[in-house]
């Protein structure tokens, strides 16, 4: 009877464990798939944090050693957080390298096409093609120690030596000098001049900016940090809705 009931212990004992693993395996797998989970928001939060880190990876997957954003997960997010009604706004924390170029102004693209008040901070760097994804917000801070690099498109692999090739380069470059000069405050011809300059990177074309500098040439709007963009998005919503009580319906 004894070893019965030790049995009859241990099965439930079991049960109970089987009964909390969902959840936690459910976690890992989420972990696994999107190489993050959400944080967990105050219940009336309506701003949504959104971090591009790493390598921004495209078409191709990158090896697993990298830290990448995967672009096909990020795209979903951004349509979630223009359909939710419980989201009023969106703070997109970047601390990217840069990556696949068409992937970067995908994500560019949608982000400035988001109906709701969108505000950027670059930390770290806001490299290569990050430099899109941070200005196609509505506003744009970065920290005072925070670079970004401005270069010319590079390719990888095997590239076929005719004319065609490096027009469609040059196409593929100047999709990215225009979405950067029409979402900020920055020339072209100053945009350009930053992106072909000689010397300043080390055996490469191109410039490093940081902070204020980045300011200074109307890249980014402003220098600032986490308290500066949570105050800028809180002040875009404020505005939005003092703007739909004004509506005459």
């Amino acid at each position: 009877m004894d070893e019965n009931k030790g049995l009859q212990n241990k099965d439930e004992r079991e049960e109970k464990e089987e009964e909390n693993q969902p959840k936690s395996s459910s976690l890992v797998e989420k972990i696994q798939q999107l190489g993050q989970t959400n944080v967990p928001q105050a219940p009336d939060s309506n701003i949504h944090v959104l971090s591009i880190i790493g390598q921004i990876e495209g078409h191709v997957q990158l090896p697993p050693q990298n830290k990448t954003t995967k672009y096909e997960h990020v795209l979903p997010q951004l349509i979630a957080i223009e359909q939710n009604p419980k989201i009023e706004g969106l703070v997109i924390i970047l601390n990217t390298v840069g990556g696949d170029v068409e992937a970067g102004l995908a994500l560019s693209e949608m982000i400035a096409s988001i109906s709701k008040p969108t505000v950027s901070i670059v930390l770290g760097g806001g490299h290569s093609i990050g430099v899109p994804i941070a200005v196609a917000s509505d506003y744009s801070f970065i920290v005072p120690t925070a670079t970004m690099t401005i270069h010319p498109i590079r390719l990888t692999g095997l590239v076929i030596g005719v004319p065609q090739t490096f027009e469609y380069l040059d196409k593929m470059q100047e999709r990215v000098i225009q979405f950067v000069v029409s979402h900020s405050n920055i020339k072209e011809e100053k945009f350009k001049e930053l992106m072909f300059a000689k010397g300043n990177l080390t055996r490469d074309i191109g410039t490093n900016v940081v902070g204020e500098d980045a300011v200074e040439y109307g890249l980014i709007d402003e220098v600032g940090g986490v308290k500066n963009a949570m105050k800028k998005v809180n002040q875009f919503i404020d505005e939005n809705q003092t703007g739909q009580k004004g509506v005459i319906q």
